[in-house]
């Protein structure tokens, strides 16, 4: 079965003309992924909605770059299509920004990673306290198969031009 994406940006941040190739790369992670009859939402917002929405939810006041939010319970949408909702994701368009900046990187390279990270996390993994450090290869499984995965999709573009 198909996979399902739904992508919104916060009131205020313009749709920008890369957000249907967001979806098919998130698609194309998804199946590498094997999510299967899976639907998650995700949201582009700004530094200070992720600042309200980590400290809603982790109890942190301060923004970060990307939030998941495991869920795998059912719904039917009204088509009567029935799907496991895997999640919501939340991407800082601010963070990614400096992220690209302190990695020296594209933003359309950080953009594709904290996705990957994102639906790794939305899959059930988890990197304990290890993070991606500029200059130094990651340990833990999670954050080597998302580094895999970001080499195998290097070819997919999301921000072109």
């Amino acid at each position: 079965m198909a996979n399902c994406v739904f992508i919104s940006f916060q009131e205020g941040i313009e749709e920008p003309v890369w957000a249907d190739n967001a979806k098919k790369f998130i698609l194309n992670v998804m199946e590498k992924l094997n999510y299967d009859g899976k639907a998650l939402s995700v949201l582009f917002c700004g530094d200070e909605m992720m600042r309200r929405l980590n400290g809603e939810y982790r109890h942190i006041d301060s923004s970060t770059d990307v939030l998941s939010f495991e869920d795998n319970s059912p719904y039917t949408d009204e088509d009567g299509v029935e799907w496991i909702n895997a999640g919501d994701i939340a991407i800082s368009l601010d963070m990614l920004v400096k992220n690209a900046q302190y990695f020296d990187c594209t933003e359309d390279e950080e953009l594709k990673r904290l996705l990957v990270h994102a639906l790794l996390h939305l899959a059930g993994m988890d990197h304990g306290n290890e993070h991606i450090e500029k200059d130094h290869k990651p340990f833990c499984d999670m954050l080597v198969l998302q580094e895999k995965l970001l080499f195998e999709l290097r070819g997919e573009k999301i921000i072109t031009g």
